[in-house]
């Protein structure tokens, strides 16, 4: 473990991921106040019922106000709203960091918010998560042996830096730098595509004539292969909108190769099914091991 110390730790947008990420630094003894912001005073009761928070704020520059590590959790689209709102309230010292799916998008909000770059301005991706939201579903282990993308910019300081990376850290990440239009493109394919699947897949057969059938005989693989699609439809939205630039051509690319199969099974081009599958099923085995 790291040296670690958070003395007054804020996190806007206490769910899943917020309140993992507070259940992860408790549980290490990295911080010594916790303050939880957002707007369902009753959701906020609930996390401080649960312990995953000290307190709360439902006015957000109190929250903010005093705290050396700020945590933007909320939805991309609200992230240049947030920033708005706390721009004149956080500590020239203060550590400023967020955990969007998208890192191109949380960047610019900064710019247009703050003018430029702050320094202390850390943009951060947890590569973790359920289908699951809400506090409710938070816990301390999310982020062990998971990874974390820092990516800074040219205008960072080096200690915040450091102290966004010793947090995960801490968490049991495994932290990992990367440019911020590498990883809008790496997430892309890898992560908001599958969603963009599962969640087409779903809403096709719920549409078609006897879906209460079709899911009745759903075996062990449509279960596993849709599990995403019971995600938060309003955070993939943000998501879907806000990684457009790199999401549309990785659609593109996957909507060209289906056209390709679903010819291939017309016309019963066994070498082109046989072939196709057979380099995915390599794929699949030499990068995950599970």
């Amino acid at each position: 473990m790291t040296t670690l110390t958070i003395n007054k730790l804020c996190i806007i947008g206490v769910g899943l991921i917020g309140g993992s990420l507070a259940r992860a630094l408790r549980k290490f003894g990295d911080v010594n106040e916790i303050v939880g912001v957002g707007r369902d005073k009753a959701h906020l009761q609930r996390a401080l019922e649960l312990g995953v928070i000290d307190s709360f704020e439902t006015d957000i520059t109190k929250a903010v106000s005093g705290a050396d590590v700020i945590i933007l959790a909320v939805p991309l689209s609200a992230m240049q709203i947030v920033m708005a709102q706390i721009k004149d309230h956080i500590d020239s010292d203060a550590v400023l960091t967020d955990v969007g799916s998208a890192k191109n998008s949380v960047i610019n909000a900064a710019q247009l918010v703050f003018g430029e770059l702050p320094s202390n301005f850390v943009p951060a991706h947890p590569i973790a998560g359920t289908e699951k939201s809400g506090v409710e579903a938070s816990f301390a282990e999310l982020y062990e042996n998971r990874r974390v993308i820092v990516t800074p910019h040219e205008k960072n300081n080096q200690a915040a830096v450091s102290k966004v990376i010793a947090l995960w850290t801490d968490c049991g990440a495994v932290v990992v730098e990367m440019d911020p239009v590498h990883h809008d493109e790496i997430l892309a394919a890898t992560s908001h595509l599958p969603h963009m699947l599962a969640y087409t897949l779903v809403d096709v057969l719920a549409r078609m004539d006897g879906s209460e059938e079709i899911f009745d005989f759903a075996a062990g693989g449509f279960r596993d292969f849709t599990r995403i699609a019971s995600s938060d439809p309003d955070m993939w939205h943000d998501i879907c909108l806000a990684n457009r630039d790199a999401l549309v051509p990785v659609l593109e690319k996957f909507s060209d190769e289906l056209r390709l199969l679903a010819d291939a099974v017309s016309q019963g081009d066994s070498t082109l099914i046989k072939d196709m599958f057979t380099r995915a099923k390599q794929a699949r085995d030499q990068f995950c091991n599970d």
